[in-house]
């Protein structure tokens, strides 16, 4: 039989986490909200950077694997009958493989825009619904992430022999209006590519801790989100 003091122990601890659970917004401290958003979106940034900036973190994730743009997925077939396939498939390995060398680049931006949140982006953060957190990173960094990323993936892409070919011909297809510009040169196209499959794996990670928070190995974030709930 378990003794009496575990049993009381595991009771205070059950107790615990229903309250902190039960808690509402108008109940939590403005340093608990600031310390539990923080914390919440320092977790997604590290996770994001975790999982992509590492080998083939964009290859092996179906959800953030950079394909070709659709004007030329479409051509593929064709320019597999003219022996253009393996050199299209490597330049989607060079590609996702500058994705994960750009991604480490992020995280101090992203642990900075943590860090300067402000009383407004928190209250954003606590009412704007389920992407909020996502849409805050969105905000802050991805103009800044865009410059960073992009010498690094040309400086990837630049080594494939098919990247001056993508850019001269997506270059005269964007004079049409069919693709959009960020897809004109293959460095623009995967770094905005890049910039999706980050924030991307921020919002899964933000989901989970919105439907488990208590789950999120965090006291303050399972009160504060808890809260939400």
């Amino acid at each position: 039989m378990r003794p009496l003091y575990q049993t009381a122990i595991t009771l205070s601890l059950a107790l615990t986490a229903s309250a902190a659970l039960a808690l509402s917004l108008g109940d939590l401290s403005n340093q608990d909200a600031s310390s539990g958003l923080k914390a919440a979106l320092q977790k997604g940034a590290d996770v994001a950077v975790s999982k992509l900036g590492v080998e083939n973190g964009f290859l092996n994730n179906d959800k953030v694997k950079i394909g070709l743009p659709s004007v030329l997925d479409k051509a593929m077939p064709i320019l597999r009958m003219t022996g253009q396939g393996q050199k299209l498939d490597d330049l989607v390995v060079s590609m996702n493989h500058a994705a994960e060398q750009a991604v480490p680049l992020a995280k101090p931006l992203l642990l900075n825009a943590v860090k300067s949140m402000s009383v407004t982006d928190a209250k954003n953060i606590l009412t704007g619904g389920d992407t909020s957190v996502t849409d805050f990173f969105k905000q802050k960094t991805s103009a800044q992430l865009g410059q960073k990323f992009l010498p690094i993936v040309k400086g990837v892409t630049d080594r494939n022999g098919l990247s001056a070919q993508y850019n001269a011909v997506m270059g005269q297809v964007g004079k049409t209006g069919m693709v959009p510009a960020q897809q004109s040169t293959v460095e623009g196209y995967v770094t905005q590519r890049a910039l999706d499959g980050l924030y991307t794996i921020i919002g899964e990670e933000e989901k989970a801790i919105r439907q488990d928070p208590v789950g999120a190995g965090s006291a303050i974030i399972g009160k504060v989100f808890g809260a939400l709930k």
